[in-house]
């Protein structure tokens, strides 16, 4: 009896109609190597079938696979953290200095023929001697640090459930939520979307932070209610924003967000390197390989 080789399915959720054609031909295979955020929930896991073994999502991020779930199905769970860090420490720098240079408002007065060349012109803010929060310091909150020292950043402070011995090798010093509003003069959440995290940054938060301070969001566009976030740009609460994440995402065209001046927004790009999604979709690969093979996947959850 010829015995059946492991069939694995890749899925890439910028198809029109994903999901409808996901269910589709999903029954009957043994893997499956998600490219974009495709919910895997019970549904997805029903249609799926007992073949499945292995999950691998191309993302450092979670939060569409419904973990518990998929774990009491004696299915094994892997995805592409720590290599997506240095890219989206780079976009995190970059959205910092966009934001804080008025980068955006620069370029529009060039193409609506409004320079007005002076000493007081389109005045932004420093890197150097500035106080940057991190709200989250993992793996791209720490590497955005490492690539922050030559910038002569004053003072590195962040939050998070407890003190990290990571922090302390970095000379970052741990504070309390408030006291990051309070006192960052660049506030970057590089934080995973949770329960605790979805919607944390509203107006009560904006109120706290300084006038001239920069937000920069790197992490997931859920963690800041957009409302408030507009509300915040637009009367001036703080200086500028940083976004390469956003909620909606994509924004459409005409969004309130796209309207504002002390606003710098890409479209989600943090990973978006040839260098980084070559390897991200290397480890999900091997992740699936290694769940086929009963061998520890390279990183499992």
């Amino acid at each position: 009896m010829q015995r059946r080789q492991p069939a694995s399915i890749c899925f890439d959720q910028s198809v029109e109609n994903a999901r409808e054609q996901v269910l589709k031909v999903l029954p009957g295979h043994d893997a499956v190597f998600l490219v974009g955020h495709h919910k895997v929930d019970s549904e997805f896991l029903d249609v799926a079938g007992p073949n499945l073994k292995v999950v691998s999502t191309m993302s450092a991020g979670y939060e569409h696979l419904d973990v518990p779930e998929i774990k009491r199905r004696g299915i094994k769970i892997g995805h592409t953290p720590k290599v997506v860090s240095a890219a989206v420490a780079e976009i995190a720098i970059f959205l910092m200095l966009s934001a804080a240079k008025r980068a955006y408002e620069g370029r529009a007065a060039l193409e609506q023929n409004q320079v007005k060349p002076g000493p007081q012109w389109l005045l932004g803010q420093e890197l150097r001697g500035s106080t940057v929060g991190i709200f989250g310091l993992g793996n791209i909150g720490q590497a955005i640090v490492k690539r922050l020292v030559g910038f002569e950043v004053k003072r590195f402070i962040y939050t998070g459930h407890s003190r990290k011995k990571a922090g302390d090798e970095l000379g970052a010093i741990f504070v309390s939520f408030d006291d990051l509003l309070k006192q960052s003069d660049y506030l970057v959440v590089a934080a995973p979307l949770t329960n605790e995290t979805k919607g944390l940054f509203d107006d009560s938060v904006f109120d706290k932070m300084k006038k001239t301070s920069i937000f920069v969001n790197i992490a997931r566009g859920q963690i800041v209610n957009t409302d408030s976030l507009v509300r915040a740009l637009r009367n001036k609460k703080i200086f500028a924003a940083g976004l390469d994440v956003t909620d909606p995402e994509p924004l459409p065209p005409y969004h309130e967000l796209l309207k504002l001046p002390n606003a710098e927004i890409i479209p989600h790009l943090g990973s978006a390197t040839i260098k980084t999604r070559n390897d991200m979709s290397t480890i999900a690969a091997q992740n699936i390989l290694h769940g086929l093979e009963g061998k520890p996947l390279v990183y499992p959850l």
